[in-house]
C-alpha cells in the first residue's frame, strides 16, 4: 500500500463526508476507495471511520489521525513546493481564505484576477469568520484583520481597518445624536455576533478603549444582515470601515462618535513560515499583494 496514497484518501474522505465523493474527487472507483480504507485501517490496527449504510463519523482514534495526515501532507506540499521555487510559471493549487464580508469585498476579486493572470493555477478561496490553522488546514496564505500572536506565521501589511459607529440619517433625525458612549444606553442598537453573547462595544477615546455593553434591538450571526439593518433605520451598529464604505459614501450611513474609536487594527496577508516560499505563494505576494493595499489603504 502507497502510505501517502492511503493517507490524502483518508483525507479527502473526511473532508468530503463520503467515501463516495471522496472517490469521485480523486477519480478513482469507489471499489477501490473502499479497498485503500479497510488497507489502512488493517495496517495501522485501529477502525478510523464507524460507518453504516447511511452515515459514517470519525472515531477518536480517526480524528487523531486525520490531523496528523493535514500536517504530513501539508509539509510534503511545502517540500514539493520549495524543490520547484525555482520555476518561473506559477502552477497547481493556491489556497487562501479571509473573514466573510473581507474575503467578498476585496479578497476574491484580487483572487480571481491572480487565477485569470495564470491559468495554470487553480485557485481556492475558503471564506469563515473564525481562524483556521493554516498548516494543519492545507492553506497556503490568509487575510487577516487584527493582531497576530502566532509568531509562526510571516506577516505582510496591506491595511488597516478602523471600527466606527454609524447610523442611518433617518434615524439619528428620529433619536438623535449621541454624544458621547454613555448615551447609547439611550439608543436603539443593532450588532453581529454568535447567539448568546453578551454584546460589547471597545470605545475610547485614546489606546486603551474600554467595554460598552449594549443591548440590540437587532442581532445577526452576519455582519451584512446588521449593516442593512442599521442602513435601514433599526439603530446604531459598530463595523469596519471597508464593511461599510460605500454606505457612508452614499450618504445611506453617517459616521458618529468618531473621538471614541478605538485604535486602528491591521490588516496582513499571512502565510506559514519557509525560508522559500512555493511559487504560487510568491507570485502572488509580488502582485496580489500590491493589488489589496490599493484596496485597503484608502
Amino acid at each position: 500500500m502507497d502510505k501517502l496514497r492511503a493517507m490524502q484518501s483518508f483525507a479527502r474522505i473526511v473532508e468530503r463526508g463520503s467515501l463516495t465523493a471522496a472517490a469521485e474527487s480523486l477519480r478513482v472507483s469507489l471499489p477501490g476507495m473502499v479497498r485503500t480504507l479497510a488497507a489502512l485501517e488493517a495496517g495501522l490496527g485501529v477502525r478510523l471511520i464507524n460507518r453504516t449504510t447511511r452515515r459514517m463519523a470519525l472515531t477518536n482514534e480517526g480524528r487523531e489521525y486525520y490531523d496528523c495526515c493535514k500536517r504530513v501532507l501539508a509539509d510534503v506540499e511545502q517540500a514539493e513546493g520549495a524543490l520547484s521555487a525555482g520555476q518561473d510559471t506559477p502552477r497547481g493549487r493556491l489556497r487562501m481564505t479571509a473573514s466573510v464580508m473581507l474575503g467578498l469585498m476585496h479578497v476574491a476579486p484580487v483572487l480571481n484576477a491572480f487565477a485569470a493572470r495564470h491559468p495554470a493555477v487553480d485557485a481556492e478561496l475558503l471564506l469563515l469568520d473564525q481562524p483556521l490553522d493554516l498548516v494543519a488546514e492545507g492553506i497556503d496564505l490568509a487575510v487577516r484583520v487584527g493582531r497576530l500572536p502566532d509568531s509562526a506565521l510571516v506577516a505582510i501589511p496591506v491595511g488597516l481597518a478602523r471600527r466606527m459607529l454609524c447610523a442611518s440619517p433617518a434615524y439619528l433625525k428620529a433619536a438623535g445624536t449621541p454624544r458621547s458612549p454613555k448615551e447609547l444606553a439611550a439608543h436603539r442598537c443593532v450588532a453581529s455576533s454568535g447567539p448568546g453573547r453578551a454584546y460589547q462595544w471597545q470605545l475610547g477615546p485614546g489606546k486603551q478603549p474600554k467595554p460598552v455593553k449594549v443591548r440590540p434591538r437587532f442581532s445577526s450571526n452576519q455582519i451584512a444582515a446588521a449593516i442593512d439593518a442599521a442602513v435601514n433605520g433599526l439603530g446604531i451598529g459598530q463595523f469596519l470601515d471597508y464593511q461599510v464604505r460605500a454606505h457612508l459614501a452614499s450618504g445611506r450611513l453617517k459616521r458618529i462618535l468618531v473621538d471614541f474609536e478605538p485604535p486602528a487594527q491591521p490588516i496582513n496577508v499571512v502565510h506559514p513560515h519557509a525560508r522559500q516560499p512555493p511559487p504560487n505563494v510568491r507570485a502572488f505576494i509580488d502582485w496580489g499583494v500590491p493589488q489589496l493595499r490599493s484596496r485597503l489603504q484608502v
